[in-house]
This record gives structure tokens, C-alpha cells and sequence, in this order.
């Protein structure tokens, strides 16, 4: 699906009748006679200067792009943006709304909605056609929807191209590559099977990958259960190509999150679902632990829209648009302080994360790590929480924080994304700098990365700029890394111009590359054969 194309027609502005040259010619000059005149039309002074042809303004407003708090604040000081337009498709609208709602219309997750549906969306989001545009933008920047992505699961690695093409690679043990085979497959292989789908999200798990469709379908392949408690264990059946999950066939989708005993998924309109996982009414639903049916998240987001989720070790976060701002929400297993609430109990429902309002912060990505979390702002500022084993919190220690904590040693920088691992953090600053710290184990930080250096297992206690992607040249803007207690870790850098590149464990094939000898690990980030762009 064309971001760019809207399959809707775009609002009609009003066209500026052109006079032909002759007439101009040919017409008699006037009389002189002295008038005052000024640049308001036939308006009165006063009144803003292109309020005679407001069309004018309309089409301005869109084609910048602006964002969304942009016309708010031009609402907010000239009353010429808060009166209605009189213009179709809504002749109450005001300039700044009929802006935000064709911007809206641009958007790919927007343009199969029906009218009902974007009504309905409109109300969930606060009412305004400004706060759905950021509620659909801020999905966009934080999970990479109609971009190119990679993903570097336990033992296997995804590569979405901005085709919505599929590349897997690595263990295959149970079918999750999607090939027909249980093969390990050293070299990313495209997914032939999707042809004619167009994707974009996936997720990895363990022995399990999940694939979005633009349509809003989901495909499934590898084991079948939904979040897998120990290494190595096995569901009752797997697959080795995708298959549709009927069950979702009337919710559209446009993000899974894979976590230990449960799998998520997020809606369009910013629900959020859940699989398996239910005893003891955890998350908010008393099921089976096998159970395959999507079960909506109960608690405060049943009216909060959501444009991002992320799955660790028994526990999920949810990161929220709401009228007043974004919020990170979190609930399940609270050891290591990973909840984010100043305590180690679980939560059963979802509950808000309010230690961002006190550090005056807005949430625009969310991480979640096997027991630690991270989040970005939109300042740039980076805070981390949980379980800081090996130092992958980057506050200096090995620390336990139970609430959200800024990293002090990243202050000098803009920060833009954050992935977190097994006792491991990335940062991509707005430059596409790339800093890392935690557990060296695996070669899987970047540090160091001259095959036969012995610190290059070293863990890192406070962020560190992993020179070995500087030396690229080229610009990173995603990180991907395993989030698994039962593998070692590998790492997938991609960079804006849709190169790959791999390091850390490999020794079922996720990184791509065939490793000779007794090799099992790279450290130093490889080239994978894939272009992404």
C-alpha cells in the first residue's frame, strides 16, 4: 500500500478563476480616482490577509505537513483557525481540523476506514481530527509502520523490506522461518508462500514468528502456542508456512509483541488483545493457558488508545495517546521492578507508569527487555527501569530500579530509539550514532569487535558509542536485538539506506552469514546479503 497515494479523495479546495491575458489587455484603463486600499480584500483591516481565500491556507497547512501541535497553537493565537470553513467534506470544520483530517487521509492505516470507523476512531482519540494525526504518527515513528524492518528473535532473524517483502534466516527447529522446511537456513531466504502480501510488522519468539499483513491480517507460523515458558519446549503441533489466524480475521492488526506465556496484538484503533496467559485472571482474563483466542486488555485502556506495545518476561507495556499527552502503561509479573511503579508486586490490570509526569517527560518509544524496560522521549532523554544485572540499565551499577530513571550519561544526545535485550540496551541518537551497554556476552554489545580480543565479552556499565557501526558510514536508525532468557543474544543493525548488518551469536545462521571453523560469534558487525530499502 502507497503511503503517499490516498485511495480517498482528497478534500476539494476552492480554485482561483484565471483571466485570460487578452481581457487584461484589451480592457480600458480605469479612471484614477483615489481609494484607500490595503491588503485584506474587501475585508477589514484587521482580519488575517488571506481570509478571502482560505482554500489558500488549507492547502498550505497540508502540504507542510504540519504537526499536529502546530495547529493547535495557530488555533490557539488567531481565531481565523478555530472559525468553521464553510468546505466540504464538513463545513463545521475549522482550517486546522479539515488540515488534520486530510493529513489523516495520507495515512495508510487510515485510508481503508470507513467513514463510521474514522468517526469512531475520532472519538476515541479525544474527539479531534489533530489528536487521531498524532495518534496515527506517533504508531509511525515508534514501530516503523510502511518501513523497512528487521527483527533478531532467539536464534532467527526477520527482514521486512519497504515492499512488505519477508527475508528469515537461522533456527528453523520448529518451522519458524516459514519455508516448508525445518531446515536451518544460513542466508536470508524470502518467504515465497507471502507473495501477493504486502507486510508490515513481525515478531519473533521463541520457535515462533508473526507476520502483519497492510490488510490487517496476521499470519502465524512455528509453534503453536503462544509464548513459550522454557527453553526448548514444544507445542502440541507447528507449522511451516504462515498461516492466518481466524481468529483475528475481524480485527485489523497492526502490531504482535511476542512475550514469554503470552503473545499481544494491537488494533488499529489502539486496543489491545491478548493470547494465552489468563491464570489467576492474569492480565485482566481468567483462561485456559493454552487458550487461542484473542481476549481484550480490561482495565483503564479499554478507552485509551494505544499506538505501541512491547512484551518482555511475563509482563507487557503499552504506550498511550492520550489528550493530554503520551503515557506508558504496565502490567504482569513485577519482579526486578520492571512495572515501572516503584515496587516488585504484579499487576493485574493495566496501570499507569506516573513517574514520567514527575520527570516532566513524554513518552514517544517504548521497550520492553526480558526484565528491564526503556523508554525514549520526545526531548531525546533516555530513562530505563527493572533489573540492571550487568549493568543494562546504564546508570553506572548493577542496581535495581523500580521506577523509571533518566541516563545521565546520554544527556549530550538526542535520542530517537531504544531496543532492549536479555540484560542488554541500544540507543540510536538522531544522528545515527548507535551507543550500547549491559552484557558483553556473545559479542553482542559491538564492542571491541576485532576477532580474538577477550574484552569483547565485557560488560558495559554505562552507554558506550559502538564504534564499530560508526566505521560504516553509514546512518543506523533501527536496532534490533534478542529479547530471550534462553539464547545467546545476536544483534541487527539497519541503516536509512536499507543496509543490514549482524554481530553476535551465530551459530544457527541468524546472523546471516556462514561462519567457518570453529566460529560461533561475530563481533564485529558483518554486511548481511539483503537490501531492505
Amino acid at each position: 500500500m502507497d503511503t503517499t497515494a490516498s485511495g480517498t479523495p482528497s478534500l476539494q479546495y476552492h480554485n482561483i478563476v484565471d483571466q485570460t491575458i487578452t481581457s487584461l489587455v484589451v480592457s480600458p484603463p480605469p479612471t484614477f480616482q483615489r481609494q484607500q486600499r490595503h491588503c485584506f480584500g474587501e475585508s477589514t483591516p484587521g482580519e488575517f490577509p488571506l481570509a478571502a481565500n482560505p482554500s489558500i491556507v488549507l492547502h498550505v497547512l497540508t502540504g507542510c505537513n504540519l504537526d499536529p501541535q502546530d495547529l493547535a497553537k495557530l488555533e490557539a493565537t488567531c481565531s481565523f483557525f478555530r472559525q468553521p470553513a464553510n468546505f466540504a467534506p464538513d463545513f463545521d470544520l475549522s482550517i486546522s481540523e479539515l488540515a488534520a483530517l486530510d493529513m489523516c487521509r495520507k495515512r495508510a492505516i487510515f485510508k481503508p476506514m470507513t467513514e463510521d470507523e474514522q468517526e469512531a476512531l475520532k472519538r476515541r482519540c479525544g474527539g479531534s481530527w489533530k489528536l487521531v494525526l498524532r495518534f496515527l504518527l506517533a504508531g509511525e515513528a515508534c514501530c516503523r509502520r510502511e518501513k523497512s524492518q528487521a527483527i533478531a528473535g532467539p536464534g532467527h532473524s526477520l527482514a521486512v523490506t519497504s515492499k512488505g517483502e519477508v527475508y528469515s534466516f537461522g533456527s528453523n527447529s520448529s518451522g519458524q522461518l516459514g519455508h516448508g522446511t525445518l531446515e536451518e537456513e544460513w542466508r536470508p531466504r524470502p518467504i515465497r508462500s507471502l507473495q501477493g502480501v504486502r507486510i508490515i510488522q513481525a515478531a519473533a519468539g521463541a520457535g515462533r514468528t508473526m507476520l502483519i499483513s497492510d490488510a490487517g491480517q496476521v499470519y502465524a507460523f512455528g509453534k503453536d502456542s503462544f509464548g513459550e515458558a522454557e527453553y526448548g519446549a514444544q507445542g502440541t503441533k507447528f507449522a511451516t508456512t504462515p498461516n492466518r489466524i481466524e481468529s483475528l480475521k475481524n480485527i485489523f492488526v497492526v502490531q504482535a509483541a511476542i512475550g514469554n506465556f503470552f503473545t499481544a496484538v494491537l488494533s488499529r484503533e489502539g486496543r489491545v488483545y491478548t493470547f494465552s496467559w489468563g491464570s489467576d485472571a492474569t492480565l485482566g482474563h481468567q483462561t485456559d493457558t493454552s487458550d487461542l483466542e484473542p481476549h481484550p486488555l480490561l482495565g483503564p485502556l479499554e478507552n485509551i488508545p494505544v499506538v505501541q506495545i512491547a512484551a518482555g518476561y511475563c509482563y507487557l507495556l503499552a504506550l498511550a495517546c492520550q489528550a493530554g499527552g503520551m503515557s506508558v502503561y504496565s502490567v504482569g509479573c513485577g519482579l526486578g521492578g520492571k512495572l515501572g511503579h516503584g515496587s516488585r508486586t504484579d499487576e493485574k490490570y493495566p496501570r499507569l507508569i506516573e513517574q514520567f509526569q514527575t520527570l516532566n517527560l513524554q513518552p514517544m518509544v517504548v521497550a520492553a527487555g526480558a526484565w528491564h524496560a526503556a523508554v525514549v522521549g520526545r526531548d531525546g532523554r533516555v530513562c530505563t527501569w527493572g533489573w540492571g544485572r550487568y549493568g543494562c540499565l546504564g546508570h553506572g551499577n548493577e542496581e535495581c530500579e523500580s521506577a523509571p530513571k533518566v541516563v545521565e550519561a546520554l544527556t549530550t544526545i538526542k535520542a530517537v530509539h531504544v531496543a532492549t535485550g536479555d540484560y542488554t540496551t541500544f540507543v540510536v541518537s538522531e544522528e545515527g550514532d548507535v551507543y550500547s551497554f549491559g552484557c558483553g556476552e556473545s559479542s553482542s554489545l559491538g564492542h571491541n569487535g576485532e576477532e580474538g580480543q577477550e574484552n569483547r565479552h565485557t560488560n558495559v556499565l554505562t552507554p558506550e558509542l559502538v564504534t564499530s557501526l560508526k566505521q560504516i558510514n553509514e546512518r543506523v536508525v533501527q536496532i534490533s536485538l534478542t529479547n530471550s532468557i534462553y539464547w545467546n543474544a545476536h544483534t541487527v543493525a539497519l541503516t536509512d539506506s536499507g543496509k543490514l548488518y549482524a554481530f553476535g551469536a551465530g551459530d544457527k545462521g541468524q546472523l546471516g552469514i556462514e561462519l567457518v571453523g570453529q566460529q560461533n560469534e561475530r563481533g564485529k558487525p558483518e554486511r548481511v546479503d539483503i537490501d531492505l530499502s
